[in-house]
């Protein structure tokens, strides 16, 4: 079967330029790899069809021969093309778009020589602590305990017995991946050697085994700001764990719980005081003393007849808002309390009472109408 055009083979002009032969060639590439194509059996002989167009269309003379003479160019040795039998040579073809092609392909990234791992990372670190709603309100300075990987003191956070620096992988020369060819194709992992690292070290220092850090429990000082209330996240840069042979430290986040108050409860900048109140002083009106979350007292007025679930408010009582911006209110809720274990002249002066206040208890009149028209309803 005669060959096709290589022109034709790569889908390019014959005057495009060597960057529009090496685009035109990559797509293919990617389109026509057999690990993309396991189901399409022609798919690896277009994929070596488009190894040998480029093979001769990337080289100025190649491509200058075949332009004058054609596919007989390189037939009966007049020049130096693709092997008898129009196989190429593929390794050199591919070997060119292998960088690009590769985070394709495998799953990897990066362009010629930037396959070497950069020193790694330290891991970041999760710390929960749990405070009050007095210290959320004010806001303190705490002591803290964290067990974390630490650059190691002995050899600096190098892994090397006294410091010494890293040597270059002799198995990758650096790069950190070593290539093997498998057939047309050219594979490239992670150096055995390294671990990708592109560095080696001769002589593992004794006190961390070469990682460069140790564990290690230390003792740090945080600023909680006040208004913080529950999920708030506080970042320490640099104080998560070391990096691994002097790789650069991760951060650390403090994830705050603020514990409930048997007082108070909180929302968002209010907060909300439940106070009892007797029945005598919820009728005639009195005055109550309510605690405030800075430790202080304030007196409340009572007005007379009031009701189980009325509120009171006191502007500025409340929680200071995070990063500034006022304080909240307090909000005083009154349960108007029932009495208990009545003695006998309780009782009766609560009977003579209720004789002569039949009258007095307006929203159980507006109920109990609103109850009566319900039964006649559901009646008619």
């Amino acid at each position: 079967m005669a060959k096709r055009d290589y022109y034709d083979v790569l889908g390019v002009a014959k005057g495009a330029s060597p960057e529009e032969i090496k685009k035109a060639y990559r797509k293919k590439a990617k389109e026509l790899h057999p690990d993309r194509n396991a189901d399409n059996p022609e798919a690896e002989g277009q994929f070596k069809e488009a190894n040998e167009a480029y093979e001769v269309l990337k080289d100025a003379e190649k491509k200058a021969a075949y332009d004058r003479f054609g596919h007989a160019a390189f037939e009966g040795g007049m020049g130096g093309g693709p092997r008898p039998g129009g196989q190429g040579d593929f390794s050199s073809a591919f070997s060119d778009v292998f960088d690009d092609l590769f985070g394709d392909f495998m799953g990897g990234g990066g362009g010629r020589g930037g396959g070497r791992q950069r020193a790694a990372r330290g891991a970041d670190l999760r710390y929960n602590l749990t405070i009050t709603l007095e210290e959320a309100s004010s806001g303190l300075q705490k002591t803290i305990s964290v067990p974390a990987a630490v650059a190691c003191g002995a050899c600096n956070g190098t892994g090397a017995e006294g410091g010494a620096e890293p040597v270059t992988c002799p198995t990758c020369a650096g790069m950190g991946k070593v290539r093997a060819q498998q057939g047309f194709f050219t594979v490239e992992r992670t150096c055995p050697t390294c671990s990708g690292l592109g560095q080696i070290i001769k002589n593992p220092c004794g006190s961390c085994g070469g990682a460069g850090r140790i564990q290690k429990e230390r003792a740090l000082s945080v600023n909680i700001p006040a208004g913080v209330e529950t999920g708030t996240r506080i970042r320490l840069a640099g104080e998560g764990e070391a990096g691994m042979r002097g790789g650069p430290t991760g951060d650390l986040y403090i994830f705050i719980e603020v514990a409930e108050h048997d007082l108070f409860e909180r929302d968002g900048t209010s907060l909300f005081c439940r106070v009892p109140v007797s029945m005598t002083a919820a009728a005639l009106g009195g005055e109550v003393e309510v605690p405030t979350i800075d430790g202080g007292r304030s007196r409340v007025k009572i007005p007379s007849g009031s009701q189980s679930g009325r509120q009171m408010r006191l502007r500025g009582k409340g929680m200071p808002a995070l990063r500034g911006g006022g304080t909240g209110d307090m909000f005083i809720e009154l349960a108007i309390e029932t009495p208990v274990n009545l003695t006998s002249r309780q009782k009766e002066l609560l009977r003579e009472f209720a004789e002569l206040s039949e009258d007095n208890h307006p929203e159980s009149e507006s109920f109990f109408t609103k109850v009566k028209g319900f039964w006649d309803s559901m009646k008619s």
